[in-house]
């Protein structure tokens, strides 16, 4: 098969889809794989580290997408990207349709096999490629709220662990999943206090047993999640339903009663996020603004400020599909692989996962039926 590699258009997006020891698998196994030049700079992967595993380097991205016959990238297709998707072409990334209608429908148009990352799930209901990425995102949100909580970025002027004689931060996490899990690892390990909402109460179980007691957690309702709002200094938003939108658990309401200066991280925005006062993500660029004294933090893709970390650890997790999709081509690798297969969003101009397909009122096919065709 031939797999190509692209540099990332979003906006401050250094990640890269492949490292060159994922090149070399690949070409070692017979396949060939084209990368754009610099595909690899913004994480620290050079054009000669790629030809040295067997990787040709084109130097522009037209005539990577043109000769491939399956496209590798971190993050959904830039519009300037939609003229490059086609009937033949495999198209394998995080995509997070569900809050994304203009993208879901151009996928459709094109007729591409579109193989979201992010709803590749295992029956034990894991999310191998998404987990690398949410726990990064889940050790970044603190990092970033904490730098948001100080007076020069607008926040209360708090230090997170606090200080001998002066009580720590404040830190609400909402979720209880590998984010939340992330956030709370980096929560704790900075001296705040912590308090984790969910609706699994033996995942929250769980995790006051791996914490030894040293977080709090509470069942998540509409009660419970208002008064831990309140004297929140930090919050983060980790909610997730796998494929479907986020719903909008903190309310504008429960944002009005939080102290000015506090922080809001809302890592579900990629899903369309779990905070209502935010209505679009922000960019790297200008990752906040303030609403009702509120800080909010909304990038959608927070993992891509540190690069080098993430397409080492999402390569570790994406590599192991592709290798099959090249070995066996992708439809037998979907129809031997059922994790894979729940990956499917979009093929053959039809929406192949029921989150995606209710998220935009869209009539949903189930794969097999479409694969049939």
């Amino acid at each position: 098969m031939i797999i190509g590699v692209v540099k990332e258009l979003k906006e401050q997006e250094n990640r890269v889809a492949i490292t060159p020891a994922g090149v070399d698998a690949l070409t070692a196994c017979g396949h060939k794989v084209l990368i754009e030049q610099g595909a690899g700079l913004g994480s620290g992967f050079t054009d000669e580290s790629y030809k040295a595993a067997g990787a040709e380097i084109l130097n522009n991205a037209s005539d990577v997408w043109k000769n491939s016959e399956m496209i590798v990238k971190v993050k959904e297709p830039h519009e300037s990207e939609y003229e490059y998707l086609r009937p033949d072409l495999v198209y394998f990334a995080y995509l997070h349709l569900a809050a994304d209608i203009n993208l879901t429908k151009v996928l459709m148009e094109s007729g591409v096999t579109a193989i979201a990352y992010e709803t590749v799930q295992r029956n034990d209901k894991s999310l191998p490629l998404l987990t690398p990425m949410s726990e990064v995102a889940g050790r970044m949100a603190i990092q970033e709220g904490a730098i948001y909580l100080e007076k020069t970025r607008g926040g209360k002027g708090i230090l997170l662990e606090g200080v001998p004689g002066v009580t720590p931060a404040s830190v609400v996490i909402v979720g209880a999943g590998t984010v939340g899990t992330g956030a709370i690892r980096r929560a704790m390990g900075l001296g705040a206090r912590v308090t984790v909402l969910d609706i699994n109460v033996d995942r929250l179980r769980y995790l006051e047993d791996i914490f030894m007691g040293r977080i709090e957690t509470l069942y998540s309702n509409r009660y419970n999640l208002s008064k831990a709002l309140k004297h929140a200094d930090l919050v983060v938003g980790a909610v997730l339903i796998p494929g479907a939108k986020t719903p909008k658990l903190i309310t504008e309401e429960m944002v009005k009663k939080m102290q000015p200066g506090s922080v809001i991280v809302d890592v579900a925005i990629d899903q369309g996020g779990c905070v209502e006062t935010i209505e679009r993500p922000t960019t790297h660029a200008n990752p906040v603004f303030v609403k009702h004294g509120v800080i909010h933090y909304a990038v959608s893709n927070i993992p891509g400020a540190v690069p080098r970390t993430s397409t080492l650890a999402l390569t570790n997790a994406t590599l192991p599909y592709i290798l099959e999709m090249a070995k066996k081509g992708w439809k037998q690798a979907v129809l031997d692989d059922e994790a894979l297969a729940k990956g499917v969003n979009v093929m053959n101009g039809k929406i192949t996962n029921k989150a995606v397909a209710e998220a935009h009122n869209l009539p949903y096919y189930p794969l097999e039926e479409v694969m049939k065709n």
